[in-house]
């Protein structure tokens, strides 16, 4: 399979600090690719440079084979390449159906006036609605953003990125605050997605890396530790005493 991602040699340097220390990592187009390790591994600065957010010190970033460096986030973006944060980025004091149809409009290039605009672009409606059919969120689509579950706006948050037709879609801890049965819901939603988009899944839930991840990279200080399978992680004695912690491994 040719590469969807493709991260050669990137630094990040702050103060005394190595952040990314010389990471190379290809996601293969249509997979699900999981990213892991402990607090303070790098995890989130590796993110924010495939971003855009935070400049590499030296190093490059490719997107379907073109250099991505140094472009600048929303070109990243137009390019196919999407995100989800940690905290959920909605509007709160919109609609289910508006932060959608917001997300719609901006891909399509259109004013971010959004209320005064919107209302008379049938074909942004439609897709909004065709995004929303049976999904977990269709019965909430009248509801406003501050009145959803902590769940429910990780499923709305991840409906937004999609709207944007991502090539690669970043998903920084996608289970955060999420209990079990809104996990299990959230691991259902990204099954779907498999061989539709290329994902890289930054996650602490081991359950939802093991049950999804066709590849697992495993960064510990700043540095690519392994990639390997699920088994292969989880049987690995350094990825144990690194992140995993002990004998007693949750897969």
């Amino acid at each position: 399979m040719t590469a969807a991602l493709e991260i050669r040699n990137l630094f990040k340097h702050f103060a005394g600090l190595t952040a990314t220390d010389n990471v190379s990592l290809t996601l293969k187009t249509g997979q699900i690719h999981a990213l892991i390790g402990p607090n303070g591994a790098g995890k989130s600065t590796l993110i924010n440079q495939l971003a855009g957010t935070l400049p590499p010190d030296s190093g490059q970033i490719f997107l379907e084979g073109q250099d991505i460096t140094l472009r600048h986030p929303a070109e990243r973006v137009l390019l196919g390449l999407g995100r989800t944060f940690q905290v959920t980025n909605l509007l709160g004091e919109f609609t289910v159906r508006e932060n959608l149809g917001i997300a719609v409009q901006a891909r399509c290039g259109r004013t971010l006036r959004i209320l005064d605009r919107i209302s008379g672009v049938r074909t942004i409606w439609d897709e909004t609605d065709a995004t929303l059919a049976g999904t977990a969120l269709e019965a909430r689509a009248g509801t406003v953003v501050d009145d959803l579950s902590h769940g429910e706006r990780k499923q709305l948050e991840l409906l937004v990125a999609l709207v944007g037709k991502p090539k690669v879609l970043l998903l920084d801890e996608p289970m955060a605050g999420l209990g079990h049965a809104e996990s299990q819901d959230m691991i259902q939603a990204l099954e779907k997605l498999r061989g539709q988009v290329t994902i890289l899944l930054v996650e602490h839930d081991m359950e939802a890396v093991f049950a999804l991840a066709d590849e697992i990279s495993v960064l510990v200080y700043g540095s690519l530790l392994m990639t390997g399978t699920a088994d292969e992680v989880s049987s690995s004695k350094e990825v144990r005493e690194a992140y995993l912690g002990s004998e007693d491994s949750p897969c």
